[in-house]
């Protein structure tokens, strides 16, 4: 426990996100003993100890869905069939193999021998960076109410280059550098990105884009949500709700692998047709591809059973 709590602070102290695992129960006959403790790193890499090859991939998905949401879970894995579907902290059918429950969740795992085992799922990120454009009173008074809600807010003055990983790019500048830079967080897959201009300028700002329609969709114009915002505090508190409201919807649906606005999250989920069970996507996820389709597994022997049946 002691190597992955110093791991996860190394990773704390180098800003790299991951969730800290504990095994806080297990029942025998099992593999690991509470107190036994891994480092689980947003591409599904586990270092340490929490449970077996059967036990990974329900570690590894629900890591990436404690990521997503930032919220602590409870993961429990208990050995046995198919259980009843139930929804992930963020919606989301979660498959057969699974019921959840605020703050905690149950995976039904058929590939286990006997016991059982709970582990404490936290997530450990640095604040997500707010990228804003401009200095005006909407501006600063986002950049002030941001850091009350867990962004670290970043003023941009000039050429804009965002990340993927931002939580927003939101354009406050009354007609300065708005196409370059909203262009930028698109093409940089910002998820969510907004334009603070009447509908009427922010239409024509939307237009000049060289950016696809779909793309132009994504632009939330005005920005924020209609609460009859006067004020600049008011205009920004409506802007950080919808921003909060988007990175809700997004959280992980960890059964469809896909995201509720249709794109892919990343890494993404797949369900193993064979047991059920949710699995990671990842290069190091046992999977096959025949026809041309790939499928994933939660093991070797699923996999196995699978390319059987085809044949």
């Amino acid at each position: 426990m002691r190597a992955a709590a110093e791991r996860s602070a190394e990773l704390v102290a180098a800003r790299v996100p991951h969730v800290r695992a504990t095994v806080v129960r297990a029942e025998h006959p099992t593999s690991v003993h509470a107190g036994d403790a891994a480092v689980v790193h947003a591409d599904g890499t586990i270092e340490g100890f929490v449970g077996g090859t059967c036990a990974e991939s329900s570690v590894q998905v629900h890591s990436r869905a404690a990521l997503d949401s930032g919220e602590p879970l409870l993961l429990r894995i208990l050995p046995g069939v198919a259980r009843a579907s139930g929804s992930a902290p963020g919606g989301g059918d979660l498959g057969d193999t699974t019921t959840a429950e605020q703050g905690a969740v149950t995976v039904s795992n058929p590939c286990l021998s006997g016991g059982a085992v709970e582990i404490f799922l936290e997530p450990l990120a640095p604040p997500a960076r707010l990228l804003v454009v401009g200095r005006t009173p909407v501006a600063v008074a986002l950049a002030d109410l941001a850091g009350q809600l867990g962004f670290e807010a970043e003023f941009v003055d000039g050429a804009v280059e965002p990340r993927s990983d931002d939580a927003a790019l939101i354009v406050a500048s009354h007609g300065r550098d708005e196409e370059q830079a909203l262009t930028a967080a698109l093409a940089a897959d910002v998820p969510y990105v907004a334009l603070v201009a009447s509908r009427r300028r922010g239409s024509a700002v939307l237009a000049a884009l060289d950016v696809a329609d779909d793309a132009r969709d994504r632009v939330s114009v005005p920005a924020g949500l209609d609460i009859g915002a006067r004020t600049a505090p008011e205009i920004a508190l409506s802007i950080l709700a919808e921003l909060v409201s988007t990175r809700r919807s997004r959280v992980t649906q960890v059964a469809e692998g896909v995201a509720p606005d249709g794109r892919p999250p990343q890494p993404g989920a797949a369900v193993d047709p064979v047991c059920g069970m949710t699995v990671l996507i990842s290069d190091d996820t046992v999977h096959a591809t025949v026809d041309g389709e790939t499928t994933w597994f939660c093991c070797a022997g699923c996999r196995d059973a699978f390319l059987s049946s085809q044949s």
